[in-house]
This record gives C-alpha cells, structure tokens and sequence, in this order.
C-alpha cells in the first residue's frame, strides 16, 4: 500500500517534517518518558519493522541474479539485528501473509510490470554474459518466503499477517506503544500510530535515519492526524484507485489556483497535494460535517463514496472514535467442511507465528500466489517454475483437503492460483484441483499427522512428504544422509521427472553444489569467480530455489516429517556456488575438479547420482549429456570478421551454427534428441506460449541459449580446481 506522491511530496515540499533521529537516544527518551508515566513497559523500547520494505535494504549481497548468496544473507541479517539488540532496542517484524482481494489488481498490474524489467535483465545477460546494473536488479527468488524464517532462527520475534500487512504494524505499534514504526511506505505517515522512521535512510552503523512528522506535515498543509485518511483516498492508494478520483483532483487544483494567485513552483506533485489538503480542509469547514468519514459535502457517487468510507475505515486504529466501522472479523475459512476446527485453528496459528507455509492461504482462503520469478519467456526449452510445481502442489493440496474431519472422502474443492510467469497475463486466477497422494497405507488424515505421536506417525509423515515429489522409494536414505541432501535429491529427482530438457551436467551441477556447499564458509562463496553468466543457469537457479519453497509447504502439509531449518536455501544452495558448477560441468570438467577434489564429497555425490539415476530407469527417463557452450566470444568474432550479437541480435549459438553450417534440427538429430517423453504441462505450455502457430524451432533459432556442443572435440583434460583454472573462461567484454 501506499498514497501517491506523498512521499516525493514530504521530501521535496515539506523539508521540516523530516527530521533527523538517533534511534539510541530516541530509545532512551522513550524509556525514560514510560517510567515518568508510571508505565510497566520500560524494560525494553520495541521498534516494528515492516519486513517487506527492508528485503531491498537487507539483501546486499553482490550478486543476485543467480539465485541468491543465502549464506551471506544469514550473515547480513544476523548483524543487522546485532546492531538494534546491542543498543537495548527490541525488534518486532511483520511480513505480508495474504493479498486481499482489493488489492489484487494493484498487485497484478506490479507483477506484470516487474515482468518487463525481467525480460531486461535477461537480455544484459545474453548480450553481455554478466549481471545488470542495479538499475535492474531484481531481489532472489523466494526471498519474501524464506526471510521471516532467517530471523526467526536468529530468535526475533516476527509476525505473518492475516489482512493488509501495513494495518497490523500500525495497530500493533499503536497498541504495545512501540517507540516506532521502520519501514519505507507513506501510509505509516497517516494512520495515527507510532512515529514512521525510515529504512531507506537509516544508517546501520551509527543508527540514525530520518522519521516523518506528521504533526509537522498537518501544521504544513492546514490539516488536522484525523483527515489524513482522506486525503490518502483522494489522492490515490490501493483501496481507491488514482483514477477513480482524478476528476476531484482536477477540480481542486483549479480552485487552488484561484485562490493561490502567486504560480508554483515546486515539483507538480506538490501543487497536487496541497491542492487537494486545501480542498479536504474546505469540506469540515462546518462543525456538523464528518471528520473521520466522508463529509457530507463531498460531491461523489454513492459507489464512490462507499469506496471512500471504506478506504478511510482501511486507516482507523483501535481507539479511534469510529473504529467500530471497521470490519475485524476474521474471515470464514474456504473449507471449513474438509478439515477439523482443531486443524483451522493450528493453521492460523502457525501462520501468524511465521512457522507455516502454503498450508495457512489454501485451506483458510482456497487461494495461493506466486510472485515473479527469474524467467527467459524466449526460453521455450524450460517451462515456467509455476507449471514445473503444479504436480506436486496439487498433491500438497490433496493432502490437506482430500480426507474429511470424518475420515470419509469428499469432492475436491477447487484452488484458486495466481502464479506469475511468462505468458500468463493474471486476468484471473487459474483454478486447480487437489489429487490425492498415493501412498501403500493410503491416505492419511490430517489430524493423525500433525496431532499424533510415535515412530509409526513419523513414519507416515515422511512417506506423505516424499510421495508429494513421487520419491517415496527414498525413505530408505532417511537418517543415512543428512536431511538436507535428502531434500535437494527429492528436489533435484523431480525437476528431472518434469523437465525433459534437465541434461544429466545440469543435474552434476545441481548435486555437487548441494554437496560441496557445506565446505564453504559465507568469504569462500563471496569469493567465488564468475568469468561469465549463462541466462539458462540464472534461470535453474531461480527454478530451484522455488523447488525449496515447495518442500517446505509439503513439509508443513505433512505435519513436518523433515525439521524445517534443513530445508532453508542457507542450509543447500548458493548461487554463486551453483552458478560456477554449471559452467565447471558444462565446461567438461572432471568429477574430482567439481567435487572440490574432496573425496568424501565425491563419493556423496556419486551415491546421490546413482540413486536418481536409478529412479530414472525406473520411469523410463533417459539422462541424457548434452554439454553446453555458455561462452559469449564476442572478441574472437569480431577479430574474424563476423558481426557480433550486439550487432545481429544472434546468440552465440545462433553464429556457431552458422559458422558450422548446421541447423538447429541436423544439431539436435546429431545428438540423440529424446523424443515422447515430454508431460501434458509442458505440451500445453508449448502450445500456449507458442501463439498464432509460430514455428517452435523457428522461434527458437533466435531465442536458444546453449546447444549441445561438437561431439567431435578432443576430451578436456584435468587441469585441477576452479580457481587454480580460471583461463578455461575467457571474460566476456564489457
């Protein structure tokens, strides 16, 4: 949420409302102003972070296209609360749990926008072979997701939210007397709550950052705290759109006008604002008008002046004179008939203690939502993380819906999913429907698997857990290997079910760094060369860390047959890692140079191979090699003479088949391509995202990144580890 202009407006137009705070004196004062009060709540000044603004401020990591550096994330977190709890201040943090509904069109039309700058980011790296500037970046993948447990296992206390997450910092702060509110979002300026100190100028070391008067904005414009909340409908938010009320704005900057002979000067926003605060405060010029609703004077629609009260109602706290306007009550769940009361109840619980995943918005609301993902939509060979997943959501949701609180079968209920992905354009929710697991004991109830006890129930969770990725024929591993690798091989064996273009070197590359990673210290990763960057690693690499968000909502669904901590990305996956063992592996490189030369890593890897290649056979998947080439030589075609891909718009595999006189099919034909094993989800998506009966292959000459190379090359020899061997890549120019 958020006013429009208002933010730009307190900066620009009203420099005396922004005042510079030193939190640790502030938090001194108010310590001292609770005991002169008589208050009991002296011990320890709370500050409420909204955790949605700071994930752009927290995530400092170097690189962040390649599907996030979680380790050195833990590491940032973890002194970022350091510094706030050695100056005495507790921390309270709040995360977006839910997406109201009057919010879904904002939150679309935000998705569809952050997808035009993901087409950008991807082409950066085709063309160059190196991240974008930050004027593109894009945050990881998951981060929103993964983020409340991080600071959770950092012992902070940290909240999911059931309704608009901006609402439940205000109220809190309001209602526990927090000595403020941090985050970066103008309406903490007009719910009458805390002080809004802001996260975009704070300044960690010495903890100063600038908090926003809004007495001092009222005395500004001529207002009193109270009509703030219609000043923030009138001017645009996300309950009243800008829009809607552009004809009142209009209005009121003409009157302000006349009645301001002196021109502005300012920045045109500002004219807008004070146009508008002039035209509210005109409106309870009356003692008998409204001050916290709508006046009566307002010239509106009746629809539009419900959608006013409503949007005025949006800011009101408890305490406030009207608060009992305000719709609290908790929403009826969605399938109240599938589940027991006991289940409802541990779903909110778990939900609102930021412990839950998934479980929480499917069985209370019957609807979940994926924000953008790293992505090529010209990428045609691998589908969208929202389709590779769909199998094992509909089984996540088969778990907790599919038996009745009687322990008798019901219908299936429909999930509505709004899942962001290329070619989707989010006109609707798509409407999925739960499928049961298949288990030799049959379907468990959900109350024997999150209530129960006993070696007998673990056992049932852990088969529930891996029937969701169809690896129940793992659970032999259970105890054998660490809970982490078992997770990354249950993931990595299903991506490679569903995604017939995984080749057995991007399964090398996702296995040796699931097992090398626990070698690697937060400066070792940091330290991690990158000569070049391969659009189709940056996008396994996001495709994977959505596969974890997925674990951890079967994990939940089945009452937690693995403990969460070992499901989390700090624990099995890191970019960089993952990043350098996808060109190491496609490079040619021997085992023992991907595997670190460490024997015991080697021989881990080569029992977690074996076991998916297994299960391969088993299901009638071949694994196929198909090395390939990530290196943009742009020097190389310039000294020959041959136009770049700056030049051409080709990818370097376009040029190499070209210069080898191949086509994209005798290429494929050379190596063995794998023909009928493709799922219904990737046929549909094809077909869908193909449109207007474009060529497949023709789309691709031009959109394809990475062709099996020349089979007919000298093998690569051994010539030691990665960073002894950095000449094997060759720069890409800048």
């Amino acid at each position: 949420m958020g006013v429009k202009g208002l933010q730009s407006f307190v900066e620009r137009c009203c420099p005396e409302a922004c005042v510079t705070v030193n939190l640790r004196e502030m938090a001194r004062q108010h310590v001292t102003k609770n005991q002169q009060s008589g208050s009991s709540n002296i011990t320890s000044p709370a500050l409420v972070v909204d955790g949605m603004s700071c994930l752009c401020h927290w995530y400092s990591c170097m690189n962040w296209v390649c599907g996030g550096q979680w380790m050195e994330y833990m590491e940032v977190l973890k002194q970022w609360v350091e510094a706030f709890t050695s100056a005495g201040i507790k921390l309270v943090f709040f995360f977006d749990g839910v997406v109201e509904e009057q919010k879904r069109p904002e939150w679309v039309k935000r998705r569809l926008r952050v997808n035009k700058d993901i087409i950008k980011i991807f082409n950066h790296i085709k063309q160059h072979g190196e991240q974008p500037g930050q004027q593109l970046s894009c945050l990881p993948s998951a981060l929103a997701t993964f983020t409340p447990f991080a600071l959770r296992s950092l012992g902070q206390d940290v909240f999911c939210s059931v309704r608009e997450a901006d609402y439940e910092i205000a109220s809190y702060a309001h209602c526990h007397g927090s000595m403020g509110i941090l985050g970066q979002d103008t309406d903490f300026i007009i719910y009458d709550s805390a002080p809004y100190l802001s996260v975009a100028k704070l300044r960690i070391n010495g903890l100063t950052t600038v908090m926003y008067d809004r007495q001092r904005l009222c005395r500004n414009i001529g207002l009193s705290v109270t009509q703030l909340p219609l000043l923030a409908c009138l001017l645009g938010n996300d309950v009243v759109s800008e829009e809607l009320m552009q004809h009142i704005r209009s209005s009121a900057v003409a009157a302000y006008r006349r009645t301001n002979p002196a021109s502005y000067c300012g920045p045109p926003q500002g004219e807008v604002v004070l146009a508008v605060a002039q035209f509210v405060s005109s409106l309870s010029a009356s003692p008998e008008e409204e001050t916290g609703l709508v006046p009566h004077s307002l010239n509106v629609a009746s629809s539009q002046r419900e959608l006013l009260k409503k949007g005025i109602c949006s800011y009101l706290l408890p305490g406030h004179k009207d608060y009992e306007l305000v719709d609290i009550s908790v929403p009826p769940s969605a399938f109240e008939k599938y589940v027991s009361p006991e289940i409802l109840k541990a779903c909110r619980e778990k939900h609102v203690a930021a412990e839950g995943f998934m479980v929480y918005s499917v069985v209370c609301a019957g609807v979940t939502e994926c924000s953008n993902s790293l992505e090529d939509e010209e990428d045609e060979d691998l589908l969208p993380q929202a389709l590779v997943y769909k199998p094992c959501r509909q089984r996540v949701y088969g778990l907790l819906l599919l038996l009745g609180k009687d322990g008798s079968s019901v219908d299936a209920p429909a999930i509505r999913e709004w899942f962001v992905f290329p070619g989707n354009p989010l006109k609707e929710a798509d409407t999925v429907h739960p499928v049961p697991i298949n288990i030799p004991c049959g379907q468990p109830s959900l109350d024997l698997l999150w209530f129960s006890s006993g070696p007998e129930v673990s056992a049932l969770r852990l088969a529930a857990f891996l029937t969701v990725f169809d690896c129940l024929h793992y659970s032999d591993l259970h105890g054998e290997i660490g809970d982490s690798l078992l997770a990354a091989l249950c993931l990595v064996t299903y991506i490679v079910l569903q995604v017939e273009a995984l080749s057995e070197e991007d399964v090398d590359a996702y296995l040796s760094q699931a097992v090398c990673l626990r070698l690697k210290s937060p400066l070792e990763l940091r330290q991690i060369q990158l000569p070049v960057l391969s659009s189709r690693a940056v996008q396994l690499g996001s495709l994977y860390v959505r596969g974890l968000s997925h674990l951890l909502g079967a994990n939940n669904a089945s009452g937690c047959a693995l403990p969460s901590a070992a499901l989390m990305p700090w624990q099995g996956f890191d970019g960089r890692l993952f990043h350098s063992k996808y060109l190491l592996a496609h490079g040619g490189a021997e085992k023992s140079e991907l595997l670190d030369g460490d024997m015991f890593c080697l021989s881990q890897f080569v029992q977690l191979k074996e076991k998916l290649l297994e299960t391969c056979r088993q299901r009638g998947r071949v694994l196929q090699s198909r090395p390939r080439e990530t290196q943009k030589n742009l020097r190389r075609s310039k000294a020959s003479g041959f136009p770049s891909a700056a030049d051409q718009g080709w990818t370097g595999e376009t040029r190499r088949d070209l210069q080898h006189g191949q086509t994209w099919r005798q290429r494929e034909a050379a190596c063995g391509e794998q023909s009928g094993y493709e799922n219904p989800e990737t046929q549909q998506w094809r077909a869908d995202h193909r449109g207007g009966g474009q060529s497949f292959h023709s789309h691709l000459s031009n959109s394809y990144e990475g062709r099996p190379l020349n089979r007919n090359r000298p093998p690569k020899q051994n010539r030691g580890r990665l960073h002894h061997n950095r000449g094997r890549y060759q720069l890409a120019p800048r």
